[in-house]
């Protein structure tokens, strides 16, 4: 699917590897999750020798993404949700929101977000988008010690149908309280990949993966799917094929859109 339905037209959507997506909302631009460093290696804050490491170059430069108005940023604590390149693009944008921890690290004009908190941006021309901050879990029940805090969002406008973002989640359960709230969602751009490590929570999912994506899909009603967070890094265990295949499966194939 190639998202050029009216809808898709109103809110653009390109993904640039790993999580990083840019997409157009009620006139203002948005980044997720920025990542523009070459590929490399990044030592993990945790006991032994462990790193994350990053297979393939971003397509774009942060330079290339033009104007933003705000980054939504899932976490500020794992470089392939924010590496050094996307730290440099932290100040130049006018807000960024996420995790309540992470605004603390971050400061300037960082603004946490906690689960259903909410916050308004002023729209050209008149009227606001609304972020609201919504529940994620980057792992199994109790990770958060090892895995700390991150955050999804959904965005919403008077006259523009829904967008949930939702970062690193592993977490069926909270994609049901967000649907709840929210469903259908029109764009759900889902962190997919299935990302796992073999040292950490006995290799228990730390992200959604392509099944779990299709069911998250399905719980939401979202017309459009805009996979990301599935490549360029190491500790991803599915990609583009393994999502195709599962949303084939579900029947929601036609719901994808990869948004090259």
């Amino acid at each position: 699917m190639s998202g050029t339905s009216a809808t898709s037209e109103k809110i653009p959507v390109r993904v640039y590897g790993g999580p990083t997506t840019v997409f157009e909302y009620g006139g203002l631009r948005f980044v997720t999750d920025p990542t523009f460093d070459p590929p490399g290696e990044y030592p993990m804050p945790l006991p032994g020798d462990h790193r994350l490491v990053k297979t393939a170059p971003s397509p774009v430069t942060a330079a290339d993404l033009g104007g933003l108005d705000a980054i939504l940023l899932s976490h500020d604590t794992h470089d392939d949700n924010l590496d050094n390149t996307g730290r440099a693009l932290v100040p130049e944008v006018p807000v960024v929101f996420t995790s309540v921890s992470g605004a603390g690290r971050l400061g300037g004009n960082a603004q946490g977000l906690a689960f259903w908190e909410t916050a308004e941006l002023e729209r050209p021309g008149g009227g606001t988008v609304t972020v609201t901050g919504v529940p994620a879990r980057h792992g199994p029940v109790g990770c958060e010690p090892v895995t700390g805090e991150v955050v999804g969002f959904v965005l919403t406008s008077d006259d523009l149908p829904s967008v949930y973002v939702s970062g690193d989640n592993a977490s069926l359960e909270h994609v049901e309280e967000i649907a709840a709230k929210f469903a259908p969602v029109d764009t759900a751009i889902l962190f997919l990949g299935g990302a796992r490590m073999d040292f950490a929570f006995d290799n228990a999912l730390l992200t959604l993966d392509s099944a779990l994506g299709a069911q998250a899909a399905q719980m939401l009603g979202a017309r459009r799917v805009a996979p990301a967070h599935f490549d360029s890094w190491a500790h991803f265990t599915e990609g583009r094929d393994e999502i195709e295949a599962a949303f084939t499966e579900a029947g929601l194939a036609d719901r994808l859109d990869f948004a090259r």
